[in-house]
């Protein structure tokens, strides 16, 4: 049998013990829960039910027979297997980061998403670098302009005007600290919470980066405008280009236009000309542009066209001569239950830096479990041993903790001055490359690394649809081991019961109207029709014929009764036959039939052609008495009201 299939099977009969249950039966000393019963019950009831209680005595009598032999794996101590124990390790693996982000959390950042991406927001920028040509890192001279600059504002100075004037940015000699606009995940999340939190008309409060100080002001908002599909071309003007050269590349420009204006094909000219060598190579096609992508003179332009087909006049920007020409719109989605758009929102928000605060949910939880513990120590101490450990100064005398000083525990781990030193010596510098972090701030951040990982190491303490997930698979790894020793492998194996077995029940084995047969399994309907069409010329050169396609054709070949033959329906075979393909629409597969012999009449099978049936009645013989024997050893007992309440 095929273990993941069974394992995919059984995970239907899981069982799961919570503190709040109502006791279903018991097996011995053990005891079954009604609602992990009734979980597996409807997990695989999906159909419409006539006789709900015929249907759960049934499902019952199955679901008791699972876990008779579950618990007789784990008394067998078949869960300490390594063969298990590795899959349900590898299992884990897979599976466990799924599980570290709050649902809570992930959904309240789609949603945000989905608002903010209904919205264009139009900002002024003043950036202040702490990079100062020549002589690099400067923070106290930009922290004095920042202080210069917010005073101004706060005495009402015209923002634009203090951008000009102040700002660092590259680009504002060009966009004079007018960044144009902007949506969701157009700039980083701090910088888009900043912006969007912001009144029209206000400016945010200053945001701290690797680079410098940054501050924006809500200028204007909009409904948001989507993408556009659009084509271009674009004429570069080479750095440090003359006069008389700059005027050529517009006259060419314009000219252009006009070929454009009179009928020539817009594509064929821009792969022609375009110095946009990328969109120039599929006709001047760019990538959906969605707002704030590019300049705002290119956008402006761009967003400016009046319809399907329109295209601009030749405009400059930094990069050159532009011609433009829209070919679609795309409006924003504006269905808050459009799943597609959810999950691509979800999807750009994993990718986003706005990931890392939906793990701050593990901190609470795993303080709230009440597993950390503080052990008492000096801090002056401890920051004393690291500075010793770490920048080689001198360590002092009467220190009162060493390397394995106990700092904290967590769970049953504990970390000591050397746990610690070895995190700070590789989480203690700022990303930004400005100097080292505060060192409370590092130990925070140890604290909550361990908080991680006690969090995913416990995960099943957590989180209850991983560990029913996890159960799941685990019970039906074990249904497979105790079903394989117990029953199909000495099925196979028992040389001396099965022919007796065979013999005894010898009228049982007999052959309904059969056919010697070739059967075809197709990948898909083409294929099979292909392949149909050559065997109809030459059906005996089968072999030959499928030869060419191996990797889309199966076949097998057999003796098989007339209801198992593919497509044949009410037909009467006859020597020589081909059935016609039958799709089959479930997976889009497709098979037909050769007919080389016909038995007509009922006839007895042989020990070998009745084999797999006879296994197959000596497995069902070996589990009924394997089941009576495990209701001996673990007495069922069935709570008949309980049974009935969930019966209704």
């Amino acid at each position: 049998m095929n273990k993941k299939l069974l394992i995919l099977i059984f995970s239907c009969f899981a069982m799961l013990m919570t503190a709040s249950s109502q006791t279903l039966f018991t097996y011995g000393k053990y005891s079954a829960d009604a609602k992990d019963f009734l979980r597996a019950y409807n997990k695989n009831n999906t159909q419409p039910v006539v006789n709900k209680a015929k249907s759960i005595n049934d499902y019952l009598d199955l679901y008791i027979k699972s876990r008779l032999k579950i618990h007789e794996a784990y008394e067998r101590r078949y869960d300490t297997l390594p063969q298990i124990t590795t899959e349900v390790n590898n299992l884990r693996a897979q599976i466990v980061e799924n599980y570290m982000t709050n649902p809570e959390t992930v959904n309240r950042l789609v949603q945000e998403a989905f608002q903010r991406s209904l919205k264009d927001v139009h900002i002024g920028y003043i950036f202040i670098s702490l990079n100062v040509p020549g002589t690099g890192f400067d923070t106290i001279g930009a922290r004095n302009k920042l202080k210069e600059i917010e005073q101004q504002l706060k005495n009402g100075v015209d923002f634009l005007q203090v951008a000009q004037q102040s700002s660092n940015d590259p680009a504002i000699k060009i966009n004079k600290g007018d960044l144009g606009y902007i949506t969701v995940f157009t700039l980083p999340y701090e910088f888009e919470n900043a912006i969007y939190s912001t009144a029209v008309g206000k400016y945010s409060s200053t945001i701290r980066s690797k680079a410098g100080y940054h501050i924006f002001k809500n200028l204007g908002e909009r409904k948001a405008l989507g993408k556009i599909k659009a084509q271009q071309i674009l004429l570069a003007v080479p750095p440090g280009s003359d006069e008389p050269a700059k005027k050529r590349i517009e006259a060419r420009a314009d000219s252009l236009y006009k070929l454009i204006m009179a009928g020539e094909d817009f594509s064929k000219l821009a792969t022609s000309f375009s110095n946009d060598y990328i969109s120039a190579a599929s006709g001047g096609n760019l990538p959906d542009i969605g707002v704030g992508q590019y300049d705002p003179a290119f956008e402006n332009v761009l967003w400016s066209l009046p319809k399907d087909g329109a295209v601009s006049k030749p405009f400059l920007t930094s990069h050159g001569w532009h011609i433009l020409k829209r070919i679609s719109v795309k409006p924003v989605i504006t269905n808050p239950g459009d799943k597609a758009n959810l999950q691509d929102l979800q999807q750009r928000s994993e990718a986003d830096s706005r990931w890392k605060s939906s793990r701050d949910f593990i901190y609470k939880r795993v303080a709230d479990r009440r597993v950390y513990k503080k052990y008492p120590y000096e801090d002056a101490a401890l920051w004393a041993m690291t500075d010793s450990l770490l920048d080689h100064k001198p360590l002092g005398k009467g220190l009162s903790i060493n390397s394995t000083t106990p700092i904290f525990a967590m769970g049953d781990s504990i970390y000591d001055v050397n746990a610690w030193v070895n995190y700070a010596s590789s989480y203690r510098y700022k990303s930004d490359g400005t100097g080292p972090k505060p060192i409370e701030q590092v130990r925070d951040e140890f604290v909550k690394s361990t908080m991680v990982i006690y969090y995913r190491d416990h995960l099943e303490d957590f989180n209850e649809d991983f560990r029913v997930q996890m159960n799941e698979f685990k019970d039906g790894n074990l249904f497979f081991e105790i079903m394989q020793r117990e029953i199909w492998n000495k099925a196979q194996t028992d040389t001396s019961s099965l022919p007796a077995l065979y013999e005894k029940n010898k009228k049982n084995y007999t052959w309904k109207q059969s056919a010697d047969a070739v059967l075809f399994f197709c990948a898909d309907q083409s294929t099979a029709n292909t392949v149909y069409d050559l065997l109809k010329k030459n059906p005996a050169g089968w072999r030959k014929a499928t030869e060419t396609y191996s990797e889309k054709v199966i076949t097998d070949s057999s003796r098989y009764e007339w209801n198992q033959i593919p497509n044949l329906n009410k037909m009467v075979p006859k020597s020589g036959m081909l059935t016609t393909p039958l799709l089959n629409k479930t997976d889009n597969t497709a098979s037909f039939a050769y007919i080389i012999n016909v038995y007509p009449q009922p006839m007895p099978r042989s020990y070998n052609e009745a084999r797999g049936l006879v296994i197959n009645d000596y497995q069902t013989l070996l589990e009924e008495q394997w089941n009576e024997a495990l209701k001996k050893k673990y007495p069922v007992v069935i709570d008949q009201k309980v049974l009935a309440n969930i019966s209704k």
